[in-house]
């Protein structure tokens, strides 16, 4: 037979901790970000991150099919006869050895010899038959009584191992003091678990009983249910292995048992015990059933410790499907995952698990009005740097880009610092860059007072802004054909990019942000951001244009600037009543009450630029009209590019033709 090599089931008890990398939430908030974005909820965009995990990191999807796999080749690898198979290798051994005395010796009574060949040689096919027939067979050789005996010591101890992992191997050898032992301490534990289950046992009960056996559990329990939950789920194990195993099979098993360590006692003690764990936990499985199909075959012990391996993935593949309510990663058995599949799964279930614990705790996802997960404005101020960054690089890439780093440093300073970069020419914030050479000092390990010497790290720069103030209203299309053409994103990217731009690093500007689908409506970034794309038809530009000119005329002061991001021309506008009128092919009256509007802009010195998305020729007709008439500009960028047009556009309308420079993006 070959072993199987028997987990173990025990917590992780200290040293050196592998389980605890440093968690990264960048790639995490990216992708859960970009999901929201494509219209899933926050909760469900996380939840999809954990399934699918990142670039270098397994997700829950990957996990549960290492576990299913896991699974597949313990059923295919195994079958349930190793104990019929050797308890009939140790009989065969037996009659061959006492045939071979008997032929041998020659002082032996003719008649004695030809009874005892003739019940040798009609001995049941039925192996447990035959081992009890021989129950009472008065060996003649010393080798054969020997095998036969080891056939009711290893039954002894497969029996024993069912329950107790580990017996089989700790009492090959044993003595009669060592059964002896074994029966005591069922006796006690019927006991003990008798009084468990009327509610009459205490602490004492159970101290006492440790320290009596307590090196019969390795487990270490440390209290009368801890020690019920290990052996209940072995025994319950123990009973699937059995509905496993086919009716002949299990006959078989169950008759050879009567013949462990040739004590009937030992197999009514069992049966106590078994009843006592059925009672004390009725929840467990005692009646399920495996099919193995394998060649490797298992001992009642081993294949025990198989079916809780079954059970504990399956409880595994329950946790990593997250699919029962109130579901976290913190649910996850990391001991259980490290036992099955290796401390590397562990180390990938442990890092998700930090990561949602971070996202949720860490001030990423914050719960709205409604009751709904929403990204939080940190997460939003985190994801709109890393746009505005991608936004940067597109533009620095562009030809004819005049890269200074000196433009707007005459401006006023905004009473802010940021760290120093490569090429800035603002003045030193002198207070904040000694304040970070302190701190980096004393964190380093070093006293201050003994001297400082100042990083690159430490130095800080006070933020300046342009004279020039804009009031911009950026108005983007929410008709469904933008989902649908793949701009839907695209555009929310656009606008958290130019979002960061202005509250960031041009704070004296204003930003409104003006979405026009069958209506218009002015929103926070947050709102755009977890905005759904509705199959709602509508392109109310006029609608969006009144909204911009409300938005303007709050600010007097600033030079307004319109930016309109479309992918089709205007199919509704507001009637007096203030529903919408729709309209495919545009009608007339919509195209008139737009550009009406957008002349009333126009007058009050607007900077307009149109961004076509897409090739429509009535699209490309009319944004060209438009734009003629308000001395504005457009834009034609391809979907990817956009964030960089609708950027380089606000800073051109920003900077007014004066040279602007790449350090804005942070």
């Amino acid at each position: 037979m070959t072993a199987h090599h028997r987990s173990r089931y025990s917590r992780y008890r200290g040293g050196p901790d592998p389980l605890a990398p440093p968690v990264d939430l960048a790639e995490a908030l990216d992708a859960v970000a970009e999901d929201v974005m494509a219209g899933y909820s926050p909760r469900q965009a996380l939840q999809e991150y954990l399934r699918r995990g990142g670039r270098k990191r397994e997700g829950l999807d990957d996990l549960a099919g290492r576990v299913q796999q896991r699974r597949k080749d313990l059923l295919g690898r195994h079958r349930l006869d190793g104990t019929l198979n050797e308890v009939q290798k140790l009989l065969d051994t037996a009659v061959l050895e006492e045939r071979k005395q008997l032929a041998r010796d020659a002082m032996m009574d003719n008649t004695d010899r030809a009874f005892r060949e003739m019940q040798l040689q009609n001995l049941p096919k039925s192996t447990a038959a035959a081992v009890n027939e021989l129950a009472s067979y008065d060996w003649q050789s010393s080798t054969a009584r020997e095998a036969y005996e080891r056939i009711k010591d290893l039954l002894g101890r497969e029996v024993l191992d069912q329950r107790f992992a580990g017996m089989k191997e700790a009492l090959e050898g044993a003595t009669e003091e060592d059964r002896a032992a074994v029966a005591e301490m069922l006796q006690d534990l019927n006991e003990l678990l008798d009084k468990h289950r009327r509610g009459e046992d205490t602490d004492a009960d159970f101290q006492e009983f440790m320290a009596k056996h307590g090196q019969f559990f390795p487990e270490n329990p440390q209290s009368v249910e801890e020690l019920v939950d290990a052996l209940a789920q072995r025994a319950a194990a123990a009973q699937r292995l059995l509905q496993s195993m086919s009716a002949e099979q299990r006959e078989e098993l169950m008759r050879l048992s009567a013949q462990a360590f040739g004590s009937p006692e030992l197999m009514a003690q069992l049966g106590q015990l078994d009843a006592n764990l059925q009672a004390l936990r009725p929840g467990e499985d005692w009646s399920g059933s495996e099919r193995f199909e394998g060649e490797e075959g298992l001992g009642l012990g081993d294949g025990t410790g198989v079916l809780q391996d079954l059970a504990e993935l399956d409880e595994l593949a329950e946790q990593l499907s997250q699919s029962y309510n109130g579901s976290r990663l913190d649910d996850l058995d990391l001991d259980a995952l490290a036992r099955q599949l290796g401390q590397d799964a562990a180390v990938s279930a442990r890092t998700l698990a930090e990561i949602e614990r971070a996202m949720h705790d860490g001030g990423f996802l914050q719960r709205g009005a409604d009751g709904d997960l929403r990204l939080s404005p940190q997460a939003m101020r985190r994801l709109g740097r890393a746009l505005l960054r991608d936004t940067a690089k597109q533009l620095s890439g562009r030809q004819g880009l005049r890269d200074t780093r000196v433009a707007g440093a005459a401006g006023e300073q905004t009473g802010s610092s940021r760290p120093w970069e490569f090429g800035d020419a603002e003045p030193w914030d002198v207070t904040r860059t000694i304040t970070n050479a302190i701190r980096r000092t004393i964190a380093d390990g070093g006293d201050p007072r003994h001297g400082l010497r100042l990083a690159v790290d430490d130095i800080e720069v006070t933020e300046t802004e342009a004279r020039t103030q804009a009031a911009v209203a950026l108005l983007v299309d929410v008709s469904f054909s933008m989902a649908a053409e793949g701009r839907w994103v695209p555009m929310k990217r656009t606008a958290l990019a130019l979002h960061h731009l202005v509250t960031t690093r041009f704070r004296g500007d204003r930003l409104q942000l003006i979405s026009f689908g069958r209506y218009a409506q002015s929103m926070d970034i947050g709102e755009l951001t977890a905005l759904p794309a509705f199959r709602e038809q509508g392109t109310n530009l006029h609608h969006g244009l009144l909204l911009a000119g409300r938005f303007f005329r709050q600010h007097p002061s600033m030079q307004p600037v319109l930016l309109v991001v479309t992918d089709g021309e205007p199919t509704a506008h507001l009637l007096a009543d203030g529903e919408s009128w729709f309209s495919y092919p545009p009608d007339p009256e919509t195209i008139r009450v737009t550009v009406a509007e957008l002349d009333r802009l126009g007058r009050a010195g607007t900077q307009a630029t149109f961004f076509r998305l897409g090739d429509d020729p009535g699209l490309e007709r009319f944004v060209a009209r438009m734009a003629r008439r308000i001395g504005g500009r457009v834009v034609a960028p391809d979907t990817g590019d956009l964030g960089a047009a609708v950027v380089g556009e606000y800073l051109r309308a920003h900077f007014r033709g004066r040279p602007y420079d790449d350090d804005w993006a942070g």
